[in-house]
């Protein structure tokens, strides 16, 4: 890390439309220019690391990460979407606590952020080449020229391009008309487990429905047709009934 980073102790940022952090004034005026300055905030560095993870299989060297970066925390917040935050010695990999982070962009290329940004390149290149079957290796510079690429079509249009981005577009980069299906490989082997699962054998079924009160409405339909068919036989029976009683109580009055 640089020895003139030392002498910035705290940032002023708000948070831009874009939803991103953006640094509006620091203690160190000398060495750090806030023009497009951003810096990564703690939700951002979380899925960061995220996608690190897989290319610690291929030689990912956290102290470069560590490097890259001016940690802080919350000190104090000011107006709306402004707050003030602190430098700090703590490890972004490790620490628990919500932390920013200030790419050390100082010395231009040669700065701790411009290694790390090289050493995902490479890492990232080499997981690549690793899991996909290119009929040519994709190399370093192919990867570089096509982020170069995005970047100067952004700064053409007049937008300043978020430190975050630029490292997930590395991080997340595949070529043209290629696509990492490692997951999805595995997707549909687990969906057809779920599926065999949460629908069981038809018999199965059939037996768990007979004793489902809930699905019998059809049974009781027709056991309540066949009382009402019931009673009105039964109505028609009494009618009759009282009908040959009526006469048989006049003769007797006679």
């Amino acid at each position: 890390m640089a020895k003139s980073t030392a002498t910035l102790e705290w940032c002023v940022i708000r948070l831009g439309e874009d939803l991103n952090w953006w640094v509006e004034e620091v203690s160190d005026t000398i060495h750090w220019d806030t023009d497009g300055l951003s810096i990564i905030d703690p939700r951002q560095i979380a899925h960061i690391v995220e996608l690190i993870e897989p290319l610690r299989d291929y030689g990912f060297d956290p102290d470069i990460f560590e490097r890259a970066f001016l940690p802080f925390r919350i000190e104090k917040n000011l107006k709306k979407n402004q707050v003030r935050v602190a430098r700090v010695k703590e490890s972004l990999l490790e620490s628990e606590e919500k932390l920013f982070a200030l790419p050390d962009t100082l010395n231009d290329e040669n700065s701790a952020y411009a290694d790390l940004l090289d050493h995902l390149t490479r890492m990232r290149v080499k997981l690549l080449n690793d899991i996909i079957d290119f009929d040519q290796k994709l190399t370093v510079d192919e990867l570089e020229e096509e982020i170069r690429e995005e970047s100067n079509a952004s700064f053409m249009e007049g937008k300043a391009v978020h430190l975050y981005t630029e490292i997930v577009s590395v991080l997340d980069y595949v070529p043209a008309g290629w696509e990492i299906d490692g997951d999805e490989e595995e997707a549909p082997a687990k969906k057809e487990a779920a599926d065999a699962e949460d629908f069981p054998d038809v018999e199965e079924d059939e037996e768990a429905l007979k004793g489902d009160d809930s699905l019998r409405w059809d049974d009781e339909e027709e056991e309540k047709e066949e009382k009402e068919e019931k009673e009105d036989d039964g109505d028609e029976d009494d009618e009759e009934e009282d009908e040959d009683a009526a006469p048989k109580k006049k003769r007797s009055r006679r």
